[in-house]
C-alpha cells in the first residue's frame, strides 16, 4: 500500500476514534468522519463501505495485535499466565486511548464479544486441560472469568491505570487461579 493510502486510512481511523469519544457509533455519520479527516466522501468509500466497516477494521487490527501477543505465551504454566496477563495489560496501557474508546459505550458490543471469544479460545486450548468440568460448565466458568476480566480492565483504564500492569496481572491471575478465598 502506498503512503497516500496509508495516510488516508490513518486519518479516517483517527477521526472515527475522536468522534467515538463523544458519541455512539450509531450517531456518527460518514460526513462527520470526512469533515474531521478533511477527506471527501468518495475517498472514504474507496477504503470503507460504512462507519461500521471502518470501526471493524480498527477492531480487527487491535485484535490481531492482541492475538500476536497472546501467541507468545503458554497458559499451561501459572507463571507464564501471569507474565502473559502482565504483557497484555502493558499492551493495553500503551494503547489505552484506543482500548478505552473501543471498550466504551459509544463503540459497539462486538469488540468486547470478539475479545471474549479469542480469550476463551486461548483458555479452552491452554488453560485447564485436565478440567473435571463438563464442556458446558467449563464454558460458563470461562465466560464469567473473561467478562469479569474485561470489566476489571475497563475499570482500570477509567481509573487512569492507577495500579501498574504487574499488580493488576497478579490481582486477575490470583482471582482466576484461587478465587475469592485467596483475596482476604
Amino acid at each position: 500500500m502506498d503512503r497516500r493510502k496509508k495516510y488516508t486510512r490513518m486519518v479516517l481511523r483517527e477521526s472515527l476514534m475522536d468522534l467515538l469519544k463523544n458519541k455512539p457509533i450509531s450517531n456518527i455519520t460518514i460526513k462527520e468522519i470526512c469533515e474531521l479527516a478533511d477527506i471527501n466522501r468518495s475517498t472514504f468509500y474507496s477504503h470503507y463501505s460504512s462507519q461500521y466497516d471502518l470501526l471493524n477494521a480498527i477492531e480487527e487490527e487491535f485484535i490481531e495485535d492482541m492475538v500476536a501477543t497472546l501467541n507468545q505465551y503458554n497458559f499451561s504454566k501459572e507463571e507464564e499466565a501471569l507474565k502473559m496477563t502482565e504483557k497484555i495489560l502493558e499492551y493495553i496501557a500503551q494503547n489505552s486511548d484506543v482500548c478505552q474508546t473501543l471498550l466504551s459505550e459509544n463503540s459497539d458490543i462486538h469488540f468486547q464479544k470478539k475479545g471474549m471469544m479469542i480469550t476463551q479460545e486461548f483458555i479452552f486450548k491452554n488453560w485447564i486441560t485436565d478440567s473435571h468440568f463438563d464442556r458446558e460448565t467449563f464454558e460458563y466458568i470461562n465466560i464469567f472469568v473473561v467478562s469479569g476480566s474485561i470489566y476489571v480492565i475497563k475499570n482500570w483504564l477509567e481509573n487512569g491505570m492507577d495500579k501498574p500492569p504487574r499488580e493488576m496481572a497478579e490481582i486477575i491471575n490470583n482471582f482466576i487461579n484461587r478465587g475469592l478465598s485467596n483475596m482476604r
